[in-house]
């Protein structure tokens, strides 16, 4: 099944560009808002009763927002899911050709932009992490965090639209931090560490499963 040679540098622009989209600021706008706007007292559910002395006919006349409000807001909140226990193909996997894994793409569903990081967060844990030069990977099969991004695709996580959308979480993650450039100067930028860049991808992962991505 083959794949489109899609480089970290044309990930990190595509990544960007969807980032800037109009349509992409409405979906990052409010992502954290997991509480509706306090109700007053006296509009609330079952106030009247309260105020003449009288118990509450059901217990939902206690709430200030609606029950399925409630649910939907709860299920926003739940943490992302954790990938499948499915190992990577180990060491001599990591150094291989990513062409040479395509065939564990068949049959593979499609996954969260959160989860879909989790798969590369579990890539720079176990095949490590390199910041120069800005390539897919070094002679050791360390990857970049973009790098890591495309791997778990190629490894059968996610689609080419998934790993974009990946990365626009990863950019707004950035730009909250005030960081206005791309993934790839940050990830090399002198005195980054494996773990600010796993600390990075810990946070984008919570920021897009909060946001039901």
């Amino acid at each position: 099944m083959p794949t489109p040679a899609l480089t970290p540098d044309q990930l990190d622009a595509q990544a960007v560009r969807l980032h800037d989209t109009e349509a992409w600021q409405q979906i990052v706008t409010g992502w954290d808002l997991t509480a509706a706007e306090p109700v007053p007292p006296s509009s609330s559910p079952g106030a009247a009763d309260r105020q003449a002395g009288r118990q509450p006919a059901d217990w939902r006349d206690l709430l200030s927002v609606p029950v399925d409000q409630l649910i939907a807001e709860s299920v926003r909140a739940l943490p992302a899911t954790a990938p499948r226990e499915r190992p990577l193909p180990g060491r001599l996997g990591a150094i291989l050709p990513d062409r040479l894994h395509s065939w564990r793409r068949i049959g593979q569903p499609e996954v969260q932009p959160s989860t879909h990081l989790a798969y590369a967060r579990q890539i720079l844990t176990e095949w490590g992490w390199q910041n120069t030069p800005y390539r897919l990977r070094n002679a050791r099969g360390a990857r970049c965090v973009c790098g890591a991004l495309l791997t778990a695709h190629r490894l059968g996580y996610g689609s080419l639209d998934t790993v974009d959308r990946a990365g626009a979480w990863l950019v707004a993650e950035l730009r909250s931090r005030g960081w206005t450039g791309l993934i790839g100067p940050w990830n090399r930028c002198p005195g980054r560490t494996a773990e600010d860049a796993l600390a990075l991808i810990d946070a984008t992962i919570a920021r897009a499963a909060r946001a039901g991505q």
